[in-house]
């Protein structure tokens, strides 16, 4: 799994940084060994229905996400299109929402074009978690999505927290296709 996201303090609560979020939610909730640092990533690991794991933090800021993707392969023999789950924010979703995809286009993502670039191929699944939408009133798109979360936001978040961990562990278990069918009925907080 890789987490797309920004490094740094300032980041830590953005929009932006769901994905990351939601690795560490994860991280504590499977209880795994502290994130070390591998390359340009943050790692850490486990084993999950009997099968090894990596959770991967990319430290190259959203737009050279690929790159960590890149190391990912070339360290640890994985079929993309199978075995790679991208937690992702998506601005087109709602807040509270989230979306399992077998594969697709970027859709205007920085971070998911790195990561396509990369493998040259839009075949891998995503977890895109919905952090929209935009205001009316907001200056620009890509400032809006590297400032925090303002505190009910945070609370919707957290809302949805166990839906995106049951999501990753069906993906785990049961494949993209089981996921999807079970997760993208749902979709918002219950």
């Amino acid at each position: 799994m890789v987490a797309l996201g920004n490094p740094g303090p300032e980041y830590a609560v953005s929009r932006h940084n769901a994905g990351f979020l939601v690795a560490d939610v994860i991280k504590e909730q499977w209880r795994l060994p502290k994130f070390r640092r591998v390359g340009r990533s943050l790692v850490t690991q486990g084993m999950r229905y009997r099968a090894p794991f990596i959770l991967v933090k990319p430290q190259t800021y959203m737009n050279l996400s690929g790159s960590a993707v890149t190391s990912l392969l070339a360290s640890t023999p994985l079929d993309p299109s199978s075995e790679l789950l991208v937690l992702v924010d998506d601005l087109d979703l709602p807040l509270g929402t989230l979306r399992l995809r077998a594969r697709g286009s970027a859709g205007g993502h920085n971070g998911l074009k790195s990561v396509e670039a990369a493998l040259g191929s839009d075949e891998y699944a995503r977890l895109r978690i919905g952090i929209g939408p935009l205001p009316d009133d907001a200056p620009d798109q890509a400032d809006w999505v590297l400032t925090p979360f303002a505190q009910t936001e945070l609370s919707q978040l957290a809302d949805l927290l166990p839906s995106l961990v049951d999501a990753v562990e069906c993906w785990m278990s049961e494949g993209i296709e089981i996921a999807m069918n079970r997760y993208n009925r749902r979709g918002t907080t219950e």
